[in-house]
């Protein structure tokens, strides 16, 4: 599953390192060598003109510096560079650096969208012992945006409620998600995201995982419940289908567990299944 690995210590101010660790993000999409891939090395930044007021700290991976920076203007590419999204990488680049990648990608876009202060537009600065950006005029405080999103598994007897969401990109049955609305609990949510899309009431909720998801800025709560009452009516503005998968339904192919999504499925999926 996608996560930090247990070898990586954060970092907020950053330490000389003749060879980092460089997650170098433009529009999404990391920059890496195409012979492994493989992230780029220093001399590749030097060339490049990687300015140092667009590199974060990130922390040490293994014993070694990380960092992450991003372009605003498409650069030229050295011969044997490319491109690549996240997803792309998955299962390719060492599993490790994938993991620190989803909290580049999610440093980065902030470091870069936080160069100014949003409430009266004057320059920031770094504050110090934390990932925070200061407003050296209002003093207004800007840390990275988390988005808690819920995400359910409801049983039914033997059988779990899997959907089909408008909007994911894969079209495959999942189960239920959706963001937290500004003042609610994450209980709060799962209840009123149910019922808005498929018309159902829960009741046992329990905590499964989280995963952080950095597409763009996701942190992912994934819970189980039982099945309380009402009769499957899709939101048909979120939801393409849903319905029950018990021990003789044919179940979504699984897939590689990258998100906690999968893993909660196939924790569920009945045997041969």
């Amino acid at each position: 599953m996608l996560q930090t690995p247990a070898a990586f210590t954060p970092l907020f101010a950053a330490q000389p390192d003749p060879e980092p660790l460089s997650f170098l993000f433009h529009k999404g999409q990391l920059l890496v060598r195409e012979d492994g891939p493989a992230l780029p090395d220093a001399a590749t930044l030097e060339r490049m003109g990687v300015k140092p007021d667009t590199l974060q700290a990130l922390g040490l991976l293994d014993g070694r510096y990380c960092q992450a920076g991003w372009f605003d203007l498409e650069p030229a590419l050295p011969p044997g560079h490319a491109w690549r999204g996240l997803r792309a990488l998955f299962g390719v680049l060492d599993e490790a650096q994938v993991g620190v990648a989803g909290r580049a990608a999610q440093v980065a876009e902030w470091a870069r969208t936080h160069r100014f202060c949003g409430v009266c537009g004057s320059g920031t600065v770094l504050a110090v012992g934390e990932r925070c950006f200061k407003c050296v005029n209002c003093g207004h405080m800007a840390y990275p945006r988390i988005s808690p999103a819920m995400m359910v598994l409801i049983r039914k007897g033997d059988s779990v409620l899997l959907a089909k969401h408008l909007l994911h990109a894969t079209q495959r049955f999942v189960p239920l998600a959706g963001f937290l609305e500004a003042g609610e609990s994450i209980e709060e949510a799962i209840h009123r995201e149910v019922f808005e899309e498929v018309g159902l009431r829960v009741q046992n909720l329990r905590y499964f995982s989280s995963q952080s998801w950095p597409f763009p800025h996701s942190l992912m709560l994934a819970f189980t419940a039982d099945y309380l009452d009402g009769e499957i009516r899709v939101d048909t503005s979120e939801i393409a289908e849903a319905r029950w998968f018990g021990p003789d339904d044919e179940w979504p192919e699984r897939v590689p567990q990258m998100s906690i999504s999968s893993v909660l499925v196939d924790a569920h999926r009945p045997p041969g299944r």
